[in-house]
């Protein structure tokens, strides 16, 4: 549901970032956490395989950027979102400690997402003093790119009725629509941060060229791990169209959708306030077991 789609929702003004210092339970969590689903479970356990080290990572590039944050309001919004992000990274670390105590190691995945965010998106010593800036500048707008896919992600996470229905484990639905909520709420910081450095157009247009194969091959990579590594599936085939089927019962977001929402980001007047609800995204919080007991 987008923003524009909801007349009459009231959209708050002037929203204060604040992380929230959420726990999680997961010691009766099974492995398959979306029951008779392993391949929807696993398409969306990569999450947990991303999201540690690509949200630390956002961490240190923001607190590398704040120097160059000329606007009050916009650094108080960065570092918000720092915090936020620092809270989702270890909530999701959380759950990688879980499934290897249930025999299923991640490490051998996750060691090259580290290398990943750690050596080639990394703080580098040994560029040109001139190409400083601009190395840091390419990484917030990569960083952009990636949260509009968050940001609609988050929102279809808040709106998918069917994981519901289909008796998803229910602390792991709060943990989702948590981090879902957080991220429709800071869905406009990365951008403009980004717009904040340089506002040239091709900037945002080679982010997103180079932020939707990588993820959608990392995704890959990382459902093909999950299911290979999966303890109790015992070797049993896994076919691809099972995912489609999946999107299809509304277990997981549509690639039709996430290619749609990778092209809104391209249109030259974008603004991701122009989409999707903080309302909505608002009042999950107020409603969310975690993030209730955390305030």
């Amino acid at each position: 549901m987008t923003t524009d789609e909801a007349p009459g929702r009231c959209e708050p003004d002037n929203l204060v970032l604040q992380p929230r210092d959420v726990r999680f339970d997961w010691s009766a969590l099974p492995m398959h956490w979306v029951p008779g689903e392993p391949m929807a479970t696993h398409v969306m356990n990569v999450l947990h395989l991303l999201l540690p080290e690509g949200e630390r990572w956002f961490v240190r590039l923001f607190q590398e950027a704040l120097p160059q944050i000329r606007d009050d309001t916009l650094r108080e919004q960065v570092l918000g979102f720092i915090g936020q992000e620092a809270v989702h990274a270890e909530a999701h670390s959380e759950v990688l400690d879980h499934l290897l105590a249930r025999g299923l190691d991640p490490r051998p995945f996750t060691d090259r997402v580290e290398w990943i965010f750690r050596r080639v998106l990394g703080t580098r010593d040994d560029l040109p003093e001139r190409t400083v800036q601009q190395y840091l500048v390419e990484r917030v707008a990569i960083v952009a790119a990636i949260e509009q896919f968050t940001a609609h992600m988050g929102d279809w996470m808040l709106n998918a009725s069917a994981l519901d229905e289909a008796g998803i484990d229910p602390t792991m639905l709060d943990l989702l629509r948590w981090h879902a909520a957080e991220e429709v709420e800071h869905r406009a910081v990365a951008f403009d941060l980004a717009r904040h450095l340089d506002r040239r157009y091709v900037r945002r247009l080679r982010a997103m060229a180079i932020v939707a194969p990588m993820i959608g091959l990392m995704w890959i990579r990382g459902t093909r791990f999950m299911i290979a590594n999966d303890p109790e599936l015992r070797g049993q085939r896994l076919r691809w169209r099972d995912v489609g089927r999946a999107a299809k019962r509304g277990l997981l977001p549509k690639r039709r959708q996430l290619a749609a929402a990778a092209l809104r980001y391209l249109r030259p007047g974008f603004h991701p306030s122009q989409e999707y609800s903080t309302s909505q995204a608002v009042a999950y919080l107020a409603s969310s077991p975690a993030a209730q007991a955390a305030h």
